[in-house]
């Protein structure tokens, strides 16, 4: 099973990469996805992500606290709000399928949204 997970973590990391480089698809739930499955395979590469000079931080917040940034939630709720709006310009779609995709958007977006703001700086950070 360990080779799964560590494989499941692979490809967690590159459809993150590939959301770090398109506006529409998302980027930390991929890595957070890769912190767990690293958690079961790989302390290694768990640690690595952890101690990311870019996401790291965002994934400790969610691991240690299940918190989201402001400017993450921001992000987050502009990205679907961008996905959404591409969507239905590029798909022409019916209201058949725009209605269940704007309230798939929506139920997410509020997701996000209601995940608490970081309270404390996370393990072996210091308050600024």
């Amino acid at each position: 099973m360990r080779w799964l997970w560590f494989c499941m973590g692979w490809l967690m990391v590159a459809l993150g990469v590939i959301g770090a480089l398109l506006p529409v698809m998302p980027t930390t739930i991929f890595l957070i996805l890769a912190v767990w499955c690293f958690s079961k395979s790989s302390p290694r590469f768990e640690a690595w992500l952890l101690q990311h000079p870019r996401y790291g931080r965002p994934l400790r917040l969610w691991r240690e606290q299940g918190a989201v940034s402001r400017k993450g939630k921001c992000f987050a709720a502009g990205g679907m709000a961008l996905g959404y709006v591409l969507f239905f310009i590029g798909a022409h779609p019916g209201w058949k399928l725009a209605v269940p995709v704007a309230v798939f958007f929506l139920a997410s977006a509020a997701y996000v949204l209601s995940r608490p703001s970081p309270r404390e700086p996370v393990a072996g950070e210091e308050r600024s």
